[in-house]
């Protein structure tokens, strides 16, 4: 198989765990066996994955299990950033070893290099070191405290034939449609947003491919004719889709006002902790995040439970293949208290 293109639904995977904070790795190949199943490219060991609290060998065997199970079935762009350009190359030639068709490198958290800096001591050092592999930078400056501008993007792009992609999660659709004029029309942007994904794609002045989605880990096939709907211009399937899975869209992050020690407080539940209690809530393999990230409260539990409600209650056969698949009663897991306490 061969990446033409970065078009379509691609899953940022979550990481599961057991009790014990170890990978469950029989439940990793159950998710991808549904991700696969359903149409779903696949992006492990990114933000979702948890990649700040896997070390560099669980990154390694992630990797390594989730490209063995897409061969000749799906794509992977595999999450191998770093805020150490030593360590981005280590990962990237580990992925490239054993077969990922992309790298996902993340703009360098906390030490915070310039635009320039990114460019030339980062992105250019490991696009030049891996040119048969595509380069993806991953612009997400609220968890980064920095970014790559538009106009080193299109540097990068114009010097390297691999970096032809980006994932764009700043939320600035003016940037989106500036990327669009300075890297032209042989250049694909994803979304990094699913609350953004449809109108990145539907402007006409960003023209954005496709999503690297968190909710997609439950519901790969509807995001994903969203997404195909939109590249053909059947516009009114893409707006009923959009209109049923919308609820979904806003509990990427959940945000509350919680109670404790005599004070109020607003809580940041921040990815992948929603995505990972609406899948322990559906009986889908996910288990506890990694310290630092907790529980949610009742609160944000509850909120993630109606967001799942409201779809199950707009169109039931979007979570039908949750059930089929992972054989559950979808019906009876939102329904009893049990599965979210």
């Amino acid at each position: 198989m061969k990446l033409e293109r970065f078009e379509g639904v691609w899953t940022a995977l979550v990481t599961p765990f057991n009790r014990k904070g170890e990978i469950d790795f029989e439940g990793l190949e159950k998710n991808l066996q549904f991700q696969i199943a359903n149409g779903a490219n696949l992006v492990p060991t990114g933000t979702t994955g948890e990649s700040p609290t896997l070390d560099w060998r669980e990154h390694d065997r992630v990797i390594s299990r989730v490209v063995k199970m897409a061969k000749g079935k799906a794509f992977v762009i595999a999450g191998t950033g770093s805020n150490s350009t030593k360590e981005a190359l280590r990962g990237t030639k580990h992925a490239v070893e054993v077969g990922a068709e992309g790298a996902l490198l993340v703009d360098c958290y906390y030490n915070g290099p310039s635009s320039l800096e990114l460019r030339t001591q980062y992105y250019e050092v490991i696009a030049k070191a891996f040119r048969k592999i595509c380069v993806v930078p991953y612009i997400i400056p609220g968890r980064t405290g920095t970014k790559l501008e538009v106009e080193d993007l299109a540097i990068l792009h114009r010097k390297f034939k691999n970096v032809r992609a980006v994932k764009e999660a700043t939320g600035d659709l003016d940037r989106m449609a500036k990327t669009r004029i300075l890297c032209g029309e042989d250049f694909d942007i994803l979304s990094g947003d699913d609350d953004k994904t449809f109108e990145m794609m539907t402007r006409s002045d960003i023209r954005a491919s496709g999503v690297i989605s968190v909710m997609s880990n439950i519901v790969p096939g509807a995001i994903g004719e969203m997404v195909r709907a939109i590249l053909k211009g059947e516009m009114e399937r893409a707006n009923a889709l959009k209109e049923i899975l919308d609820p979904l869209f806003k509990v990427v992050t959940v945000n509350t006002i919680e109670s404790y020690e005599g004070f109020e407080v607003p809580t940041k539940f921040r990815n992948p902790l929603p995505i990972k209690t609406m899948m322990k809530g559906l009986g889908l393999p996910a288990g506890p995040c990694r310290p630092p990230l907790g529980k949610m409260t009742p609160k944000g539990v509850e909120v993630v439970r109606n967001a799942l409600k409201a779809v199950y209650e707009k169109d039931k056969e979007v979570l039908r293949p949750i059930q089929d698949f992972y054989r559950i009663n979808v019906e009876e897991r939102l329904t009893n208290d049990r599965y979210w306490k």
